[in-house]
């Protein structure tokens, strides 16, 4: 019997690629506010599992942000007919009561996804935000955000290197 899309993408795919990020992780946090101006660098941990029999994995993460705590929860999956990484994400720093949706391409050694966020209370204009995860190895990844002004202009906003723990 030939196996389905989703049983070939767990063997040799894409959800392959992201159940190897199943596990416990520890790294380090750097924020920017401003283009090129650090703003703070602070430990974070993160959990990682498989749901929904394997087809999303969920990552858990907390940290602190200026000596304040906060935490957030990403879902990544791969929309097999669309052939494309997407992501939920919500935390209680950068988001608020927001969620946003991204989707976006595979990279070399994972991907890069894009969404919008914004409030009508400053303006209602949308800035993107884009996202990338590079998988460094068995036991490291990067996850690196971006924030894209209206204009198209692109600033890191956050980078996390993680390590398995």
């Amino acid at each position: 019997m030939a196996k389905s899309k989703f049983e070939k993408s767990l063997a040799d795919g894409a959800h392959k690629k992201l159940l190897q990020l199943i596990g416990n992780w520890q790294g380090s946090t750097k924020t920017w506010f401003e283009k090129d101006v650090l703003a703070d660098e602070s430990l974070s941990e993160a959990q990682i599992i498989s749901i929904l029999g394997s087809r999303f994995i969920s990552v858990d993460y907390h940290g602190s942000l200026e000596g304040k705590p906060f935490e957030g929860k990403m879902i990544i999956g791969f929309d097999l007919p669309y052939q494309r990484f997407t992501t939920s994400w919500v935390d209680s720093f950068h988001m608020g009561t927001q969620m946003m949706l991204s989707s976006g391409e595979a990279t070399t050694n994972g991907f890069s996804v894009f969404g919008e966020y914004g409030s009508p209370e400053y303006g209602g204009q949308l800035w993107g935000w884009r996202t990338a995860l590079d998988i460094v190895g068995d036991d490291a990844f990067v996850l690196t955000a971006y924030n894209v002004s209206p204009e198209g202009e692109e600033a890191k906003a956050t980078e996390t290197v993680y390590k398995r723990i």
